[in-house]
């Protein structure tokens, strides 16, 4: 049922990938992430309630950074979104795990210490090849992708896409530090709704609301399956998590959240007539075995890591 659960998480981010897209047509990046935030707060209060889990926190300074970087990442991948096919940008925020693993694995290195232990050894510090090969396959996909997207002046937000996968990463491990503490998963995804609440009213303010005129109601209501199925997706990929009770199992549904590259492209064939060329798929299928590698070596480093949110 874990897998089945994280498939079904996947399918839903994919499918508010759509929406974006779609809504992209009429909202700014901004407002899309200030609507989302909004039915973010009212979906996840009514859930914590439901559980009975009190919103009261002693770490608002964790959260408030936590939402700082995850706002950031969230509209940089908005903006790719609109800019570019919906596959491609889904694949470059799924980047994110290939950061992670360069971050765990890195600082192990930074943290290395040439100490005798007990045995009078010292201990070797930990391999780097898997790692450096695993961001070369990782950043070749990326290069493979990005090739024709270029020639079509989307560059910009090709870059804006990859910084995307980077920020979420820097969430990610923020994310990590607020279940070590003790938050639960729906009091962390609340603060972060009401932090895109917060920061993109201020971006939509500092850069206008889109005048009335230019949509209707028609076009406002692809706004509402933007923000559920973001609470959604992350139920799901929560609860795959945590019906995971073995290392294997829980490697196994880490791995499956790729199943969303898959479904985006899908999407994005099917639904925008995008045409993605043989490199375009060799480089989404580097980024899934690159992505599929640094999970493991996140595993080792990370056990019992939350999940993931995109």
């Amino acid at each position: 049922m874990q897998a089945l659960w994280m498939v079904l998480g996947a399918l839903i981010f994919a499918t508010m990938g759509v929406c974006v897209k779609i809504a992209s047509a009429w909202f700014t990046s901004a407002e899309l992430v200030l609507y989302r935030g909004l039915i973010g707060i009212v979906f996840l209060w009514v859930l914590a309630r439901s559980r009975g889990v009190t919103l009261a926190t002693r770490y608002p300074g964790m959260h408030a950074w936590r939402s700082l970087i995850g706002v950031f990442s969230l509209g940089a991948w908005f903006y790719a979104i609109a800019h570019m096919p919906l596959a491609t940008a889904m694949t470059l925020n799924y980047m994110s795990s290939v950061w992670i693993a360069a971050f765990l694995v890195g600082g192990a290195l930074l943290a290395w210490v040439p100490v005798p232990g007990r045995d009078g050894r010292i201990p070797r510090p930990p391999l780097q090849g898997p790692l450096v090969l695993t961001v070369l396959a990782g950043f070749g996909g990326v290069v493979l992708m990005l090739k024709p997207a270029v020639g079509d002046n989307q560059g910009f937000a090709g870059l804006i896409g990859l910084l995307s996968g980077l920020t979420a990463a820097f969430a990610y491990m923020q994310v990590v530090a607020l279940s070590r503490a003790g938050e639960p998963e729906a009091r962390t995804v609340f603060y972060f709704a009401l932090g895109s609440a917060v920061a993109g009213g201020l971006a939509t303010l500092l850069g206008g609301f889109t005048p009335w005129v230019e949509w209707t109601w028609r076009h406002a209501l692809w706004l509402v399956p933007v923000g559920v199925l973001a609470a959604l997706g992350q139920l799901c990929m929560t609860r795959a998590y945590s019906s995971a009770k073995t290392e294997s199992g829980t490697l196994v549904v880490a791995n499956l959240q790729y199943s969303g590259i898959v479904f985006a492209a899908i999407y994005s064939v099917l639904l925008f007539g995008d045409r993605i060329d043989a490199a375009g798929w060799a480089g989404m299928a580097l980024i899934v075995v690159s992505g599929i590698a640094a999970t493991v070596l996140r595993q080792r480093s990370l056990p019992k890591a939350p999940a993931e949110e995109h």
